[in-house]
């Protein structure tokens, strides 16, 4: 019993990577299911990519910590629909807002070959190495934002119910390849997993599956 109770702490911090994939996938969910205060179906369609942290805690924008862990996924270059998720953690950067101690939820989407490209690196610099732009918000926003258009990356966040394009010029992300050996069994660059075929973990099969049921390009018709 003893034993057990030892390793309780190394368990949960083990499940760690699955239980963000699947807040990840609760957060996709919930923003896609109101589209007319969520990202405007048009954009989504458009994307190579799309990267999801789940939880970040604004507090570490004051003082200019970690932020948080999240994951990317992009179009798969092997196989109709999305790759397998690489995981990324951010750091640094402003984001033009404090809230205290609360949690947001951040979504990003790669608009761009090159912005794709970038974010693939090791290290990526937002607005350094590709632009990026606060996303417009509801179904028919993208009519009225045709220079957001021309970014990289859009972003938004969502905190305290409130969902909103979000200004992150600064933050870089990187691979993280500790929980990526705790998803694939090895420490694996985001890049191999995005380009080379890389079996998605079962931890991500709700995420994957609402990516493909609100993308048009996986959409079947009848």
């Amino acid at each position: 019993m003893a034993t057990a109770l030892a390793l309780t702490p190394l368990l949960a911090a083990d499940n760690e990577p699955a239980k963000r994939l699947n807040d990840a996938a609760i957060v996709f969910g919930e923003v896609m299911d109101t589209p007319d205060k969520g990202i405007p179906q048009e954009l989504l369609e458009k994307a190579h990519c799309i990267v999801i942290v789940p939880d970040l805690k604004t507090a570490a924008f004051v003082v200019g910590g970690k932020y948080g862990k999240g994951y990317l996924v992009c179009r798969s270059a092997t196989r109709p629909g999305w790759s397998a998720p690489g995981a990324v953690r951010i750091e640094g950067g402003s984001v033009g807002f404090q809230i205290g101690g609360s949690s947001t939820d951040l979504i990003m989407l790669v608009m761009s070959e090159r912005g794709m490209d970038k974010l693939l690196d090791s290290k990526f610099t937002l607005g350094a190495e590709g632009s990026v732009a606060a996303g417009p918000v509801g179904r028919t926003a993208t009519a009225q934002t045709d220079v957001q258009m021309r970014a990289d990356i859009l972003s938004w966040s969502r905190s305290q119910g409130l969902f909103a394009g979000l200004a992150l010029e600064g933050a870089t992300l990187r691979s993280d390849l500790d929980d990526n050996a705790t998803l694939y069994g090895k420490k694996l660059e985001n890049r191999d997993i995005v380009t080379k075929g890389v079996r998605a973990p079962k931890a991500a099969a709700r995420l994957i599956t609402l990516l493909d049921r609100y993308s048009a390009r996986e959409r079947r018709t009848d």
